[in-house]
């Protein structure tokens, strides 16, 4: 039923391996993720798995530690889930149990433009990364444009709009919350 490849076609598809693709060898899962969260480089997620995987190594060492140093095993895995519950990874600090399910995932969630979404600063995560490109974002002080930006659960509430920002001047004109001294500038 499929027709027979011409020369040339047979030539351009020797070097590639239809049936051995980057994506099927365990990938599907990553680029999913990839796809879900909006990342724009690969690196950004391989880190992010190395990262979980370091602390799920970590929390599995203290958990393993003998019964001799159970005071060195609660000081550090308190200090290990007030650093994790800090960046707002996991959500609770009572045991190390959440720390060995941490995913790559919880990484992609604490970025820039997902925490636009969360706050509904904007409506999808495409519109998100946009804004965030554009300079239409700052955390705190600084005008941030790495949608990359992993935010700590202490800084999450200084997500702003930039001052001259015309979707600032588009919320401000909505919600009728537009000052005089901006109509002048």
């Amino acid at each position: 039923m499929v027709r027979k490849l011409k020369y040339h076609e047979q030539k351009l598809l020797r070097r590639l391996d239809l049936v051995n693709w980057e994506a099927s060898d365990g990938n599907l899962a990553e680029v999913r993720a990839l796809r879900r969260y909006r990342l724009g480089r690969r690196e950004d997620f391989v880190q992010y798995k190395a990262l979980a995987r370091a602390v799920r190594a970590l929390a599995r060492r203290l958990r393993d530690l003998g019964p001799a140093s159970a005071a060195f095993r609660t000081r550090c895995a308190a200090a290990l889930l007030e650093k994790l519950h800090g960046l707002g990874l996991v959500n609770s600090r009572q045991s190390l149990a959440v720390c060995e399910s941490l995913s790559a995932a919880a990484f992609c969630r604490r970025r820039l433009p997902c925490l636009l979404v969360k706050l509904r600063m904007a409506q999808n995560l495409r519109h998100a990364v946009t804004f965030v490109e554009q300079g239409h974002v700052r955390v705190g002080p600084e005008v941030v444009t790495d949608p990359a930006l992993l935010v700590p659960r202490a800084v999450e509430d200084f997500i702003t709009w930039v001052d001259a920002s015309r979707l600032r001047q588009k919320v401000l004109d909505y919600n009728q919350e537009r000052d005089d001294f901006d109509l002048a500038a």
